[in-house]
């Protein structure tokens, strides 16, 4: 209603002016979901595979881990945090890249 008491028509809004359909806007997807066992990221920050650049990485596909061996790092804050795994077995993929940003609890390693 107008001030006046007038209906007043709703205008349509720019999702569905373009087309005459409305348009809906999904929100930003998680973390990939896995069946498989992982290691997760204990903080945010950015993972780093190999210790510095020069150097091969810590672990590769088809790598053979212990419990306890270090898998990246985690850049937070200026500090190098090692990751460590929770878990033996055979490295299945890598989920995070190298110099990606990670968020905490995000899957970093998948294992067989």
């Amino acid at each position: 209603m107008s001030k006046d008491g007038a209906a007043v028509a709703p205008q349509p809004s720019a999702a569905t002016a373009a087309g005459g359909t409305a348009v809906s806007i999904a929100a930003p997807e998680g973390p990939a979901k896995t069946d498989y066992v992982t290691v997760n990221a204990p903080l945010t920050g950015i993972f780093y595979r190999s210790p510095s650049p020069q150097t091969d990485a810590f672990i590769q596909v088809g790598s053979e881990i212990a419990k306890g061996d270090v898998i990246g790092l985690i850049e937070a804050m200026k500090l190098f945090n090692e990751v460590h795994s929770t878990v033996a077995g055979r490295v299945k993929r890598m989920i995070a890249e190298n110099g990606q940003l990670v968020r905490a609890h995000q899957p970093l390693v998948e294992f067989e």
